[in-house]
């Protein structure tokens, strides 16, 4: 099966269908189950990225380390915003390829929604 791409509308109607209570707690039901195993993949990811090196320690020391206590509050507020929002950006990434793994897997000839 080919990789699919997708369009920018394709990918905000399915953002906005995860609203449906419904839908979003399947995928969460399934999250959790696949949890640790997505956990594993998610650091292995982070850490060949680079993100988690050198330069991360710096800015930790520096987030901890300061002089002033209202910039060291800052530095970790600010930490935690950009690896938030990091940590998320890669979890799309590994989210994405889950699902074109599970729909190649559905595909396969030897699966059993695929007998007739």
């Amino acid at each position: 099966m080919p990789d699919r791409t997708y369009t920018a509308e394709e990918v905000d109607a399915a953002v906005a269908a995860l609203g449906d209570p419904e839908r979003f707690a399947h995928a969460q039901e399934i999250v959790t189950h696949a949890a640790p195993g997505l956990q594993r993949v998610l650091s292995e990811a982070l850490s060949a990225g680079g993100w988690f090196g050198a330069a991360h320690e710096s800015q930790v020391n520096q987030a901890a380390l300061g002089d002033d206590p209202q910039e060291r509050v800052t530095a970790v507020r600010t930490l935690v915003a950009e690896e938030t929002r990091l940590g998320m950006l890669v979890g799309v990434a590994v989210g994405l390829e889950l699902a074109h793994e599970l729909m190649r897997a559905s595909q396969a000839p030897d699966h059993p929604d695929q007998q007739e």
